[in-house]
């Protein structure tokens, strides 16, 4: 009971914060978005998960980053959209325009994006560093940890592929399988499939993290 009266304050601010938002549903591998693409709507993820990607002049892609439930995507600084937006899996959002809604007239839509703004400055930060001072092992663990860290549970989901992994974390596919192979041969974590896996020395792995 005390469950299900803490959830209803909750629903009925977002039922407020995304009032007139429209709801879509994507397959896997539809684009929500594309790069370059007119900025006026931002999106709540409501299920499944999203990838955005940067592509460069030169054809490479840079993961920018990935997106659960109840993270806001779309958030820009300027008037369109830096990167692109796909499902990673089946997914729903909501989609609302940054302008003319009434949660936009009544500011509630400001304070959405201040606060997605700034979260967004703070996972560009961590990544940047990510890129720029660890290792190729300490990179995978961080990225294996901070998703365990979220979705708590016995066995952890990985929606995305191991390209993505490596196009995210700034490493070649072949890194990213050798660093996999090695922390489970070690018996830090344990592979069920290739998409799902659990921490067995979760201070190991946090070691290894934060080095």
């Amino acid at each position: 009971m005390s469950q299900l009266t803490s959830a209803i304050p909750a629903a009925a601010a977002l039922a407020e914060d995304w009032a007139g938002a429209v709801r879509l549903v994507f397959r896997q591998g539809e684009e929500i978005y594309a790069q370059d693409e007119d900025a006026d709507l931002i999106y709540r993820v409501m299920r499944g998960s999203v990838r955005t990607t940067h592509l460069q002049a030169d054809g490479r892609r840079q993961v920018g980053d990935f997106y659960y439930e109840g993270d806001i995507i779309g958030v820009e600084v300027g008037q369109a959209h830096r990167f692109s937006a796909e499902a990673l899996t089946g997914c729903e959002v909501l989609a609302l325009r940054r302008a003319g809604s009434a949660a936009y007239e009544s500011g509630r839509v400001e304070r959405m994006i201040w606060a997605a703004t700034a979260s967004e400055l703070q996972r560009a930060q961590s990544h940047m560093l990510l890129l720029g001072r660890a290792t190729a092992s300490e990179k995978v663990a961080r990225f294996l940890m901070e998703i365990a860290n979220r979705f708590r549970g016995e066995f952890v989901i990985l929606p995305m592929s191991r390209q993505d992994m490596a196009d995210y974390l700034g490493l070649t596919i072949e890194t990213i399988s050798r660093m996999l192979g090695r922390l489970q041969a070690d018996g830090v974590i344990e592979f069920s499939g290739s998409r799902r896996y659990r921490v067995r020395r979760p201070g190991c792995l946090s070691d290894l993290a934060a080095a």
